[in-house]
């Protein structure tokens, strides 16, 4: 991994072209370095990221615009544009927009670890699974959790 270079990315773009379909979302990668990895986020309605946890990163989500609904470390909570999602290392989280409307943000996770690549595995799949989406995920470093039983 390259050290970080000072410089600007701009609105709309991401590092060398890249952009991601991730579970249906817009993933734009904006900076990566060994330590620390963001990415812009677009969440169509009724996109969502199934709880999981992140055994060996710290993730945050800043809000620019929407609502987001969560589920953190079992417990339901919202945030909106201008809020800033705190996700420790070890703690389930999920995230949903279960809203009419486009939500978008801003992601980082530190230290990076896997993330990249698993962003990458995901969004090669000719279809993204969730079987397969688990089990990619669970060989680099994130691990989703089973459904809720039925009727829970």
């Amino acid at each position: 991994m390259k050290p970080m270079t000072a410089g600007v990315t701009p609105a709309g773009q991401g590092m060398d072209g890249i952009v991601w379909n991730i579970l249906g979302q817009t993933y734009v990668p904006k900076h990566l370095t060994e330590s620390s990895f963001s990415w812009h986020a677009t969440f169509p309605p009724g996109t969502f990221v199934p709880p999981h946890i992140h055994p060996t990163q710290d993730e945050f989500i800043y809000v620019l615009e929407g609502r987001f609904d969560l589920v953190l470390d079992g417990q339901e909570m919202s945030a909106t544009a201008g809020d800033l999602i705190r996700l420790p290392m070890g703690i389930p989280h999920g995230i949903f927009n279960k809203s009419d409307g486009v939500n978008k943000c801003l992601f980082w996770v530190s230290p990076t670890r896997r993330l990249f690549d698993l962003f990458w595995g995901i969004h090669s799949m000719a279809d993204q699974n969730p079987a397969d989406v688990v089990a990619l995920s669970a060989k680099h470093e994130v691990d989703f959790l089973p459904p809720p039983p039925e009727g829970a």
